[in-house]
């Protein structure tokens, strides 16, 4: 199981809504994610800065380079764009963290 570790960044005032989407999401996406293998998929918000920290664990972490070829997956990025800074293909603008501790 290999840990999967980013940061995002959410736009000034759209915390709640961030929050609300998330609550309410889709069906296909969450099989989409499962079928996929990812697991234990979190994302946390720094209230501050409202960086958005997300962490999940997958077995193989090139099946995630498959999810952006995906209709669900362009379909929820385009649902967020207005929340969040995107790239032009509207994925999350998405910065890798490096492990740096780890406790088990």
């Amino acid at each position: 199981m290999q840990r999967v570790a980013f940061k995002m960044q959410l736009f000034k005032g759209c915390e709640a809504e961030y929050k609300r989407r998330h609550k309410a999401l889709w069906p296909e996406l969450i099989s989409l994610l499962k079928q996929s293998g990812v697991k234990d998929y979190s994302i946390f918000l720094d209230e501050e800065t409202n960086a958005l920290f997300g962490y999940l664990t997958i077995d193989d972490t090139t099946r995630l380079d498959e999810l952006p070829a995906d209709p669900v997956m362009k379909k929820w990025w385009a649902y967020m764009k207005d929340l969040m800074e995107t790239n032009e293909d509207n994925s999350p603008v998405s910065v890798g963290l490096k492990e740096v501790f780890y406790l088990q």
